[in-house]
């Protein structure tokens, strides 16, 4: 297994077509020709034998917090995207769409941290293994690995996800509602049109409490990618189910790498106007197989849900991520469900 921290030098992205200017990341070797931690020390600013904050009042504080807040939620309360869930796939989903500076970009996310499943591997484990071509997605966002033939290996998850999660929340036009949950979808004349959205303590706690009302967020485009079944997962598609804009919600089918992961990127689609889904709740609306401890899928299907998204904002440097749905791929594990292109 060889070392391999990646490089790219020219301006293009992962995605084939995408102009965006990448700065050159250091080699191994000019890693290894860093200077000792210790003498960054020496250009210090301030003393630690001395060291004193600057005085500073707690109300300012207080007022700082909460009007850069209210005026995120005054700016985000109409939107041109807001992401559901800012696990890997919601996360690569914002990074994609963060290169369009005149997207504006709000993320839910009902945990106080970020990330979803992708601090860790499996079973607790700390690798994250990435099949290729996937691995050209690390190389772009600067996330070191070890290299086999067909796959690599991240040393810990939480490289990528802390890689990923400082490079989209950096952006300007990207905002992260993190502890806040999406407990609706706005639906006018058939078609998703925004949120509904609560603190997720609210949220979570409605059956202890005397009803507090949501607020809500309008949007052109929303990207759902709450993940796989569970208390708060795939939310975006059962709902849909309740208010009869989908027929069925058949769930995730048993596990099988090969066939999941080049299913939930092909299929990740707007599956109905104004809601795109990405990520393990493509498995869950679809019935496909889930794919276990790798996340390369994840990240690919995000960046292709970024571009659908794109293209129903109309914007010139959206790729074409439209598809024709296999029915073979479907239902792939399920034998009793498949349907065929005759039928």
């Amino acid at each position: 297994m060889s070392s391999k921290f990646g490089s790219l030098s020219s301006s293009c992205s992962s995605v084939h077509g995408t102009a965006f200017t990448v700065s050159a990341r250091p080699s191994p070797a000019a890693l290894r020709a860093t200077p000792a931690i210790t003498s960054l020390y020496a250009d210090r600013k301030y003393d630690l034998q001395s060291f004193k904050f600057e005085p500073i009042r707690e109300s300012i504080v207080a007022r700082e917090m909460t009007r850069r807040y209210m005026m995120d939620m005054i700016t985000h309360a109409e939107t041109d995207v807001v992401i559901v869930g800012a696990g890997s796939a919601g996360l690569s989903c914002a990074y994609e769409l963060s290169k369009n500076p005149d997207v504006k970009v709000a993320i839910i996310e009902q945990s106080v941290s970020p990330g979803g499943g992708a601090w860790l591997g499996g079973q607790l484990f700390s690798a994250m293994v990435v099949r290729k071509p996937a691995h050209l997605f690390l190389d772009e966002i600067g996330v070191p690995y070890d290299e086999t033939e067909d796959y690599v290996v991240i040393k810990h998850a939480a490289l990528f996800t802390s890689t990923i999660m400082s490079k989209v929340l950096a952006r300007p036009n990207v905002k992260l509602f993190n502890a806040v949950a999406a407990e609706d979808l706005i639906i006018k004349e058939g078609r998703v049109s925004g949120v509904v959205t609560n603190w997720a303590l609210v949220s979570m706690n409605h059956d202890t409490q005397s009803c507090m009302d949501p607020n809500v967020m309008e949007s052109k485009v929303v990207v759902s990618s709450c993940g796989h079944d569970g208390p708060f997962g795939a939310t975006g598609v059962k709902r849909l189910k309740s208010v009869g804009m989908i027929d069925k919600v058949p769930g995730m089918k048993a596990l099988d790498m090969n066939t999941a992961e080049d299913a939930i990127v092909r299929l990740t689609r707007e599956i109905v106007p104004g809601m795109i889904v990405t990520g393990m709740e493509v498995a869950e609306i679809d019935g496909s197989p889930r794919m276990g401890p790798t996340f390369g899928a994840m990240m690919v299907s995000g960046q292709k849900a970024a571009h659908l998204a794109l293209k129903a904002l109309g914007q010139p440097n959206a790729l074409d991520g439209t598809l024709k749905v296999l029915p073979e791929l479907v239902l792939a594990s399920a034998e009793n469900e498949i349907t065929t292109a005759s039928a």
